[in-house]
């Protein structure tokens, strides 16, 4: 017998499965955005690059079957982001400008991880690249007049702008340099996030200067400050460089990390490698250039170090200490 009971519980159960077929809905339908998006990008990396993209190579770039990514392209040509030329895929004027958004807002991001957050290096472009999708275009013009409207990412790639001019010019491959070259590195690639996790590794990052000391076809071998630092071709390939003038200094520069106790020394710069919320409390406890700072003692196991600095003693581990150069 059906009673009022009976119905009210059937009722709230199909109003249940509704929510969750409209969830699967959404969700599938973000998904989907999400391919699209990530379609276009890849369309408009390789024409930024140079390169010819097909359907197969957007097939291998975005980890779908080439059936399913055929289907893709199809769309995005009814929906006149794509145009078709042959086998190669091209950008339409649409295209592009969507595909330089969601660029605009992985560069704007990864800059805000990097000078905001304490988030590790390796995984800046794991997280923009989800939050590449979430971004609004409002959302990623107020983020980028937080930051101070930059000009480039933590790696060295431009921040296309709002109306989607981006520069062409990021320097030329370590491999085009000779040795006895000084070079400064304005770009590192990060990806693969092998070969990257090796140059964070390394200590390499944008606005590095460096002397090529000697090149093989197994190994290129460059000098930082008269430090050694030995790369395959492989990994090497992921740096781009310009060159310099000048030689830098063939000596170690000095750390405050290095500074004995008793010994009081003078804050020249910080490590550009010292970036976001880490600089930033250097920089509160007064650890800018032209600051006295003396070490006043080391703890029994050798880190962290007391040091004096206006008054105040703070301390430091060695690590931190280590990217305050002095003099």
């Amino acid at each position: 017998m059906i009673t009022v009971l009976n119905i009210a519980l059937v009722a709230v159960l199909l109003a249940g499965v509704g929510i969750i077929v409209a969830m699967i809905k959404r969700q599938r339908t973000a998904r989907h955005r999400i391919l699209t998006e990530d379609a276009l990008k890849h369309i408009c990396h390789c024409e930024y690059s140079g390169l010819s993209c097909t359907i197969n190579s957007l097939a291998g770039a975005i980890g779908k079957q080439r059936d399913s990514v055929a289907r893709i392209v199809s769309e995005l040509t009814d929906r006149r982001y794509v145009t078709p030329r042959g086998q190669e895929l091209v950008l339409t004027k649409q295209g592009r400008e969507y595909a330089l958004s969601i660029i605009r807002s992985h560069r704007l991001w990864e800059r805000y991880l990097a000078d905001e957050t304490m988030v590790s290096e390796v995984d800046w472009h794991k997280e923009a690249e989800i939050q590449e999708h979430e971004l609004s275009s409002e959302e990623a013009e107020s983020l980028s007049k937080r930051l101070g409207n930059p000009v480039f990412d933590p790696h060295g790639d431009p921040i296309p702008s709002p109306g989607g001019q981006i520069p062409r010019d990021l320097g030329a491959g370590l491999e085009k340099f000779h040795a006895g070259d000084t070079v400064r590195i304005v770009h590192v690639e990060d990806e693969p996030p092998t070969i990257y996790a090796e140059l964070l590794r390394l200590g390499l990052y944008p606005g590095m200067k460096l002397v090529i000391r000697e090149r093989t076809g197994f190994q290129v071998v460059l000098d930082h400050d008269g430090e050694r630092i030995e790369l395959t071709p492989v990994v090497a390939a992921n740096l781009h460089v310009r060159k310099e003038s000048g030689t830098p200094p063939s000596h170690p520069r000095r750390t405050l990390g290095s500074l004995n106790p008793g010994n009081k020394a003078v804050v020249t710069e910080l490590s550009p490698a010292c970036r976001g919320l880490q600089r930033r409390r250097l920089m509160d406890l007064g650890i800018v250039p032209g600051t006295t700072i003396e070490a006043e003692m080391r703890s029994p196991g050798g880190d962290p170090t007391a040091y004096r600095i206006r008054g105040a003693t703070i301390a430091l581990r060695k690590e931190h200490a280590d990217l305050v150069f002095v003099e």
